[in-house]
């Protein structure tokens, strides 16, 4: 794999040397793995590479792969459909050399996006060694071909898994490098400037990050411009505020931390309920709102079972933990928090 610009130090992060990972999701690659073209896995729309190829057929194969993985995270996480994505990227990855010349550009670039979705789909089941790796390869294949709109998404998304982790520096980096790049699209440039606020307000630079923060969300008003990445469609206000909310409540501002999350909560549908439900959550428990933070549970305990999200299973249990640890918390209410804390998987 090519060295990734301002990325290095991403491949001696501490979680990242260990690729085998727990559960049905198939290995992903070391960096610098040569794909074996003679063995591709059965996935379905992907013919296997000693078959007479046929491009057309099996890139409307991956890109359908594409679109159910997408449609399914949105409504329940990635939990179902993770292993098919990473089979279809690794797949697909497989195939490309023996893919003729005239169609690899074009066949590279939906594996590129097929890696991207996977990377995505991983880091949503908090499989974050392999979210990365897979994030690394589709940015990698994305330069590869010549595809800045998929170089642009992969790079956003590592920022947002840098940040995630806790590491606001290399989110930094990975953001600035986008906003300096030439021609970069207004969506993709708001979704940059969301990124780089968050880390700023991991890191304490509270005036920035909001500026950086509040700029992004007004920029979701302006419409979708013809140079705007087809990816972009779902950087919208809900999103943006919600994005804000997160870097507000880390700055030790819980209480507008919470409004943002309850005007995130109004217009999102599917998985987003839950992830901004349990920022509402953190919210209330940082301020000691118990009776809202009780009525956040409630609504939270049937969502578990429909929204098989681990990322997001595991905030809730991280900040149903922090409930029970706090000693101004009600006894009835510590043991709601535990019983939901068990819930969640």
């Amino acid at each position: 794999m090519p060295e990734v610009k301002g990325l290095r130090e991403v491949w001696d992060a501490p979680e990242v040397g260990e690729v085998r990972e727990a559960g049905d999701v198939p290995d992903v690659p070391e960096a610098g793995d040569v794909p074996d073209v003679r063995h591709v896995p059965e996935v379905k729309g992907l013919r296997e590479a000693r078959d007479v190829p046929d491009v057309e057929r099996e890139l409307v194969g991956v890109r359908e792969a594409i679109a159910r993985g997408v449609a399914h995270d949105g409504r329940y996480g990635s939990g179902a459909v993770v292993a098919e994505a990473v089979r279809v990227w690794r797949a697909g990855e497989r195939r490309l050399a023996a893919v003729p010349a005239r169609a690899r550009r074009e066949y590279g670039a939906v594996v590129a996006e097929a890696a991207e979705v996977a990377g995505w789909l991983l880091f949503d089941a908090d499989r974050q060694a392999a979210s990365r790796r897979a994030s690394l390869a589709s940015l990698a294949l994305a330069r590869a071909v010549g595809d800045r709109p998929m170089e642009w998404f992969a790079l956003t998304n590592l920022a947002l898994q840098d940040v995630e982790l806790g590491r606001p520096q290399e989110a930094l980096r990975i953001a600035d490098e986008v906003l300096t790049g030439l021609r970069v699209p207004p969506r993709v440039a708001l979704l940059a400037r969301a990124r780089r606020g968050r880390a700023l307000a991991l890191a304490g630079e509270a005036g920035r990050a909001l500026v950086d923060l509040r700029a992004a969300r007004s920029a979701t008003g302006e419409s979708l411009t013809a140079r705007d990445p087809a990816w972009t469609w779902w950087v919208r206000a809900p999103e943006l505020r919600g994005q804000e909310g997160d870097a507000l409540l880390a700055l030790g501002r819980p209480e507008a931390a919470a409004d943002a999350a309850r005007a995130a909560l109004a217009e999102v549908s599917g998985r987003n309920v839950l992830y901004y439900e349990v920022a509402l959550l953190a919210a209330h428990v940082r301020v000691g709102a118990w009776r809202d933070a009780e009525a956040v549970l409630h609504r939270v305990a049937p969502l578990l079972r429909d929204v098989p999200s681990r990322r997001n299973h595991r905030r809730l249990r991280r900040t149903c933990a922090a409930l029970v640890r706090d000693p101004r918390a009600p006894r009835w209410l510590a043991a709601l928090a535990r019983d939901v804390h068990g819930l969640a998987r």
